[in-house]
């Protein structure tokens, strides 16, 4: 099944940063409120991290949790968590990347002028040092499985759309959900393996890692033709005030709206078109899963063993256009961008009104919101472990189970938890942040 690069990577690399932070102010663990004190912006997004938080939870499920592309009613807690997790923990990490990218160039008012200008900078040292860190990661055996070096991607190509309005945002988000997964689709269609070889030939990042700028745009997992929705929807949502009661109300309806289309119309579709069966059809049986050694590369001897780089020309699960009315997890149709918006908006509302309402949560939750404020961290440090564990499977690693999957959550809890009293950022974070202070030399 498609869904397994399980790298869901993405993990939200830039920190939370407001423009009227000052800089010696911790967000991540906030002094608790009264009920009679209005909290401030930069408390509420707390809730962020926390959303953040469960997006790193989400990709641990997806990695190291016990994994059955049908699950049952007689499957494990764990098995559908891990099920639920796919796809739309990297999505709600991708959605989440823009909305940092909002924060750094100005939330509500975007930045204009030389603090414009520095901010741009930053980001553009931020892509590069994360292309750098995830090339190296896809150097090795997870390969087309990392996000973060896609990450450099979203956040250039994000670059002329930073001081727009939310509306105009949402407009833009909207047009790429509904239009790029046929062109995409097309585009596709159209390479050949003799055509990415010979692109990727000319690429140096391919040619070091396997995966290079075509992956990036168009063939790869994340590619930025589709993905670039989550980012600039990220976006819109950074600008908005989620403080406000009629934000609060709209992305209430929004939310679970998008939810019930992306998921619900597309099942009614591939029902009376008569799709579900042309597509089950085509599918691999189970056997041709090795769900212990690489559960997201089907055994086709066009593809590597590891390799999480989807057939050219394919849609899901074969050549025909089925897919594009599919909404399973990185089939990259609308119903899949739609439904994966869907929960993203949803559990960033959802928590950011629980951290809100509910000053009592921002303090029990203090170390989970941790683990959202140095997800770069956890990130690079989770994918080392799995590296490191015994067994011919890396992604996911033989030794995948709940019990793996708890000691990963627990784990980077208690880190983070006990870091984070010591220290304002994550290591990984504060390395970033030091690279990006070469941005104040801009004029």
């Amino acid at each position: 099944m498609v869904d397994r690069p399980r790298l869901g990577k993405i993990v939200p690399v830039t920190e939370i940063e407001s423009a009227n932070k000052a800089p010696a102010q911790p967000l991540h663990v906030p002094e608790p409120v009264t009920a009679t004190e209005r909290p401030s912006s930069t408390a509420r997004l707390v809730g962020v991290d926390l959303a953040r938080a469960v997006a790193v939870f989400g990709m641990f499920a997806v990695h190291v949790g016990p994994f059955n592309p049908f699950p049952t009613s007689g499957d494990s807690m764990g098995t559908w968590a891990v099920w639920l997790a796919s796809g739309r923990a990297s999505a709600l990490f991708a959605t989440l990347a823009g909305f940092s990218l909002v924060l750094i160039a100005g939330r509500l008012e975007p930045k204009t002028g030389l603090a414009g200008r520095q901010a741009k900078a930053r980001i553009v040292i931020r892509a590069v040092i994360l292309l750098v860190v995830g090339t190296a990661l896809a150097m090795t055996d997870f390969g087309g499985g990392v996000i973060i070096n896609f990450y450099a991607v979203y956040f250039l190509l994000t670059l002329p759309l930073l001081r727009l309005r939310a509306r105009t945002l949402a407009t833009i988000a909207v047009a790429l959900a509904l239009v790029m997964p046929q062109v995409a689709y097309a585009l596709r269609a159209l390479l050949s393996e003799s055509t990415v070889n010979t692109i990727d030939s000319y690429d140096p990042i391919a040619r070091l890692s396997g995966v290079g700028v075509l992956d990036f745009l168009l063939t790869g997992f994340y590619p930025a033709i589709t993905w670039m929705t989550f980012v600039v929807t990220g976006m819109a949502l950074g600008r908005l005030d989620l403080s406000s009661g009629a934000v609060r109300r709209r992305l209430a309806v929004v939310g679970p709206a998008l939810i019930a289309f992306g998921y619900g119309v597309s099942w009614l579709a591939l029902r009376l078109t008569g799709g579900a069966r042309e597509i089950m059809a085509g599918m691999p049986d189970m056997k041709d899963f090795d769900v212990l050694k690489d559960r997201t590369a089907m055994k086709d001897p066009g593809m590597a063993e590891g390799s999480f780089d989807l057939p050219v020309g394919n849609g899901l699960w074969g050549p025909d256009a089925w897919g594009l009315l599919a909404a399973e997890p990185h089939s990259g149709s609308t119903f899949d961008l739609v439904g994966c918006l869907g929960v993203a908006i949803t559990v960033i509302l959802c928590l950011t009104v629980a951290v809100d309402r509910l000053p009592v949560l921002r303090r029990l939750a203090a170390p989970v919101i941790a683990v959202g404020t140095m997800s770069l961290t956890l990130y690079v440090s989770h994918i080392l472990v799995i590296l490191a564990l015994p067994g011919d499977g890396v992604t996911p690693p033989q030794s995948a189970s709940f019990e793996l999957l708890l000691c990963f959550v627990v784990g980077a809890t208690l880190f983070a938890g006990i870091w984070s009293r010591f220290f304002r950022r994550g290591p990984l974070e504060y390395l970033l942040n030091s690279a990006t202070k070469l941005a104040n030399r801009v004029s």
